[in-house]
This record gives structure tokens, C-alpha cells and sequence, in this order.
């Protein structure tokens, strides 16, 4: 199947302009949505291109956002203040692409790849009833102690992150050597320079290591359906934490798979097995894509206990101001840039 990518410059509620892109299967309404949410100095144009892709071929509707600092997107490079804003940023993209009018009755899907699994997670606990599935690849619920710095270093760092926040004094190993297997695929990695590849600064390291403790104290508050993916021998994030994610979630719908010798990069690192592992991702959401009618969402927004109505949905959280139906080529609430088409074999 033909697919077609589209881009899109915009700005988040700061003021900051954001990179934002997608793929579609050419010429037919895709089944379902899913969303990527990248992992940690990652963006989603090129590094999860083929992700993309394979998906759109497979019939889905695919969209990214490189959250702010990232890839194509504005901002001091790989530095994040705040984890919940990133998540926040991402947020207000999903929901204005699925607000659409021709993707209304879609199933939504998050993916996250490594920290992006985080970002999946928070979004899922920021509004629960609006999403239909998460697919969780080696996704940040606890960092390995691999590459998280000594106790004593963290101490120290917490006492002056207000100071120098944005200093890259924090000492870490190569996670490219320690995620990805593939020395092909390592060193197209190194080459591409919208991925960060410089120390992580002094706040954003303590921000996923925060953020990482928390998802680990909340995993039976995770309630969606959920595939987690995870590589046995990943010594970036804890695979026996995706055991804990799949043993706590309140989750009815849970399925987790394990892949014997593989690294922390399951779908850009191990080009001999990477058919297999998106066949597994395709086939999991191929069995929960789905139609869903405005009675179909009413009820399940109504079996969410706590939530509110708002603008006619229920809804913990209130509206984005100033959000307007867009056409297809302005996707987010903000100021709309410039737009790209083109097709993909």
C-alpha cells in the first residue's frame, strides 16, 4: 500500500514552534490512529520513519510530534523543563487530530518507544477514558541501574538544578552503544543530527529520572489495553519492570512479550528480527481497531468515575482555549505553519 507523509510546523501554549508529521495509507480512510511519542534526544521524521510507515501501510493513520526541544522542533536542544508540559504539548496535538471530523470515530492507539513509553503512560492517566490502546515499546518505567549515575551524584545534582539547569554535566554511558545492537544501524543513528547525542542536561536528566520513579509507584493505576514489548537483554530500561507493568496494571486487556536476546532498540537495532516485532504490533492492534459511535464513546466516557462534561464531553481536564476545527494539513491548536505532502512506497 502507497502512504502519504505530511508535515507541519506549529506553536504550543508557550509560544514555542513545534515539528509535527504524519503518514497515511494513499487513497483510503485509515482503520484506526495511532500516535507516536518518541523516546529520549529521538524525533520522529527519520528515526521513526519506518515505524511510521509500516503502519500506514498496514492501514493505520500515524502521527508524531517532536516534543519541544527535539528534532525538528523549537527550543534549548534535548532540555525539558518540565515533563508534564511535554506531555501536555503532545496531548493537545492527539486530541486535535482525533477531534477531526473524519477521524471522530476512530480507535486511538498510543505508541511509545522507551521514554516515549512514559509520555504513553502520563497521557493515559491524564485523560483515561479517551484512549483505546497503548502499544509500549521497552518502554521508561524505571531506568536500568546500567546508566543511571550513583546515588551520591544524583544528590548532588538535585541540590543545583535550579542553578544550572540546562548544564550537561550529567554522567552517563553511550546508550547508542547500550540500546542499539545493530553497528549498521548504530552508526546511521550517530549520523543523524536531529538525534541528541551531546550529555543529558543537568534538569532533564533529573526530570525522566523523577518521572520514571513515579510510572514505577503507579503501574495498578494503568487501566487501558496494552501490548509492552521488551528485549531480555536491555540494559537501558528494566525489562522486570515491564514483568511489574504487566502483573499490576488494573488493565483487563494485557499482553506482554519478551524477546529473548534482544537490546533496548527492538525496532531500529535488530534489523533481522524487526518483521516479527511489527508483525506482533500490527496483529495486536488489527484485533482492537474498531468503529466507535457517539453512544460507543458516551458510555465508555461514563463508566470513567470523577470525570466531568465539558463542551459537551466528559472530561477531567478543561478545554484548550482558542482551539478551532482545522481541515486536514492543520492538525493542532496554535498557530499553523507550513504543510508537506508526498508519497511513500
Amino acid at each position: 500500500m502507497e502512504v502519504e507523509y505530511h508535515e507541519e510546523y506549529v506553536r504550543n501554549s508557550r509560544g514555542v514552534q513545534l515539528f509535527t508529521c504524519g503518514w497515511l495509507p494513499a487513497g483510503t480512510s485509515p482503520k484506526a490512529l495511532v500516535f507516536l511519542c518518541h523516546g529520549y534526544g529521538m524525533e520522529c521524521s527519520g528515526f521513526m520513519k519506518e515505524c511510521g510507515v509500516r503502519l500506514a501501510a498496514a492501514g493505520y493513520g500515524v502521527f508524531g510530534m517532536d516534543y519541544e526541544g527535539h528534532g525538528k522542533s523549537m527550543g534549548a536542544r534535548c532540555y525539558i523543563r518540565s515533563f508534564r508540559r511535554l506531555v501536555d504539548d503532545c496531548y493537545c496535538f492527539f486530541k486535535s487530530v482525533s477531534e477531526l471530523e473524519e477521524y471522530r470515530n476512530k480507535s486511538r492507539f498510543l505508541y511509545g518507544e522507551s521514554m516515549g513509553g512514559a509520555v504513553a503512560l502520563m497521557l493515559h492517566q491524564k485523560d483515561p477514558a479517551f484512549w483505546d490502546g497503548a502499544v509500549l515499546v521497552a518502554p521508561m518505567c524505571k531506568i536500568s541501574e546500567n546508566v543511571k549515575p550513583h546515588p551520591l551524584v544524583i544528590t548532588l545534582l538535585t541540590q543545583v538544578e535550579d542553578v544550572i539547569p540546562k548544564w550537561k554535566i550529567v554522567p552517563t554511558k553511550d546508550v547508542i552503544d547500550a540500546a542499539f545492537k545493530d553497528p549498521v544501524k548504530r552508526e546511521k543513528i550517530r549520523r543523524n543530527n536531529l538525534i541528541y547525542q551531546d550529555k543529558p542536561r543537568l534538569k532533564t536528566a533529573l526530570e525522566m529520572l523523577r518521572t520514571s520513579m513515579y510510572i514505577e509507584d503507579s503501574l495498578s493505576q494503568v487501566k487501558l489495553p496494552f501490548f509492552v514489548l521488551h528485549g531480555e537483554a536491555d540494559t537501558v530500561t528494566d525489562p522486570e519492570v515491564s514483568r511489574a507493568l504487566y502483573e499490576r496494571a488494573a488493565s483487563t486487556d494485557k499482553t506482554i512479550k519478551l524477546y529473548p536476546g534482544m537490546w533496548h532498540g527492538l525496532t531500529a537495532g535488530e534489523p533481522e528480527n524487526v518483521e516479527a516485532i511489527f508483525c506482533d504490533i500490527v496483529a495486536w492492534l488489527n484485533e482492537r481497531s474498531r468503529s466507535w459511535t457517539q453512544e460507543d464513546r458516551l458510555r465508555k466516557l461514563l463508566a470513567v468515575p470523577g470525570g466531568k462534561f465539558i463542551d459537551g464531553e466528559k472530561n477531567g481536564e478543561a478545554p484548550v482555549h482558542g482551539r478551532q476545527r482545522r481541515p486536514r494539513g492543520g492538525l493542532l491548536c496554535g498557530l499553523a505553519g507550513r504543510t508537506h505532502h508526498h508519497a511513500e512506497m
